[in-house]
C-alpha cells in the first residue's frame, strides 16, 4: 500500500534521520546466539512487588496514571480511560516460551480495566500491540488511536475499523472531554513479520488544555525530542523507554542517560520510566534501567517517578519514589 505522507518512501516509512537497526559488525545469528545465552541477572530474583487497587472506580478530578510494567498504561484524564500499548499476556512474542512475562509482573489483565474511551497503540511491535489483549477488549473500546498502516493489524484481532484513527507525524485528533491527541515523530521501526517499516511507529501529545503528557513509545535518541519540546513543552510528565538498550541496536532504543536527556529536551517537569521490569528483551541486569536512570537524574536535578506496577501516579502530587526493586529476592 502506499502511503500519502512525507516519511513514506520506496515502499516503507522512515525515521528523520538515517538510522541503523543494528550495528555494522552485528548479524541476526550473533544476537540469537546472545540471546540463548543471556546472563541470569536478565531476571529478577523473585515476584516483583505490586499495588492491587480497582482501576474502575472514577478517580476523581486529577490527572493519574497507572503502570503494568513495561510500556504499558492507564492514564485516567478529564473523566477519560485512555489505555496505551497493553500487554496483558504472559508473553511478549508470537511464541509462548519466548519473553516471557516477570513473576508478579501480570497482577492486571483485561478484566480489570475500566471501560477503555480511548486505546492508543504507538507501533506494531509484540511488545506494545498484543493479539490476546486486544481480542479480549474489543467490546470495551470506544475509539482507537495508532500510526499509519496500524489498522489491518488491529481489525485482525478483533477491532471494528470504524473506530479506529490513524495518524502521520503532525496531525491530531480531538478527543471527547476537550482532549487533543498528536502523533510527533519517533526514532524506531515496526513490523510483525519479516517485512519491516510497512506501518508508522509514533509518539504523541496528549493534551488538555491545562495538561500536557508525552507518550513517548519507543525511540532511540534525537533531535525530535527537542524539537518537540520547543514546540509543545513544557510537559507536566514525559513516559519515555529506559530498558531493553544495548550498544548494538543504539539508535532505535535509548540508553538510560539519554532518556534524562530526552525529558530535559521536551521540557518535562519530571519522566516517568518505562519499558523495563516485564520482559528480558535484552541483556543488562532487569533493574539497571531504573538504577541508571535515577543515577543520572541525580546529577541533573530531573525529578523521576518510580512506582510499582498498579501504583498511582497523580499530577502535581508528589511523586512515588520508592526503590521497591531493592527488595525484590529470591522466595
Amino acid at each position: 500500500m502506499e502511503w500519502n505522507s512525507p516519511n513514506f518512501r520506496n515502499g516503507t516509512f522512515h525515521n528523520q534521520l538515517p538510522t541503523e537497526l543494528m550495528s555494522a559488525d552485528n548479524t541476526l545469528l550473533k544476537v540469537f546466539i546472545k540471546f540463548m545465552r543471556k546472563p541470569k541477572s536478565v531476571n529478577p530474583p523473585g515476584p516483583l512487588p505490586s499495588v492491587c487497587r480497582d482501576l474502575k472506580t472514577p478517580p476523581g478530578p486529577q490527572t493519574r496514571l497507572t503502570w503494568f510494567g513495561h510500556s504499558s498504561y492507564l492514564v485516567q484524564m478529564n473523566g477519560l480511560n485512555i489505555l496505551v500499548d497493553p500487554v496483558f499476556s504472559s508473553h511478549a512474542s508470537p511464541v509462548p516460551i519466548f519473553a516471557k512475562a516477570f513473576a508478579g509482573s501480570n497482577v492486571y489483565g483485561p478484566a480489570d480495566m475500566p471501560d477503555i474511551d480511548i486505546l492508543i497503540i504507538t507501533h506494531n511491535h509484540y511488545d506494545h500491540l498484543d493479539s490476546r489483549t486486544i481480542r479480549a477488549l474489543r467490546h470495551r473500546v470506544g475509539a482507537v488511536c495508532t500510526g499509519l498502516g496500524v489498522k489491518p493489524d488491529l481489525i485482525r484481532h478483533g477491532l471494528p475499523a470504524d473506530i479506529i484513527t490513524e495518524l502521520d507525524w503532525g496531525q491530531c485528533a480531538q478527543l471527547p472531554a476537550g482532549l487533543q491527541l498528536t502523533a510527533a515523530p519517533a526514532r524506531h521501526f515496526s513490523g510483525r513479520g519479516v517485512k519491516r517499516n510497512q506501518s508508522l511507529w509514533s509518539s504523541y501529545i496528549l493534551a488538555s488544555g491545562q495538561e500536557k503528557i508525552y507518550i513517548g513509545g519507543d525511540s532511540g535518541y534525537g533531535p525530535h525530542f527537542k524539537t518537540i519540546g520547543d514546540a509543545n513543552g513544557p510537559f507536566d510528565l514525559a513516559i519515555l523507554e529506559t530498558g531493553q538498550y544495548n550498544t548494538d541496536w543504539a539508535n532505535i532504543h535509548m540508553m538510560p542517560e539519554e532518556a534524562i536527556q530526552a525529558g530535559t529536551d521536551l521540557r518535562a517537569k519530571a519522566i516517568l520510566p518505562v519499558h523495563w521490569a516485564k520482559f528480558s528483551l535484552a541483556f543488562h541486569p532487569w533493574d539497571e534501567p531504573v538504577r541508571r536512570v535515577l543515577a543520572e537524574a541525580q546529577k541533573t536535578g530531573m525529578p523521576v517517578a518510580t512506582p510499582m506496577i498498579g501504583e498511582a501516579v497523580v499530577l502535581h502530587q508528589p511523586l512515588p519514589a520508592s526503590r521497591w526493586w531493592e527488595s525484590v529476592k529470591q522466595p
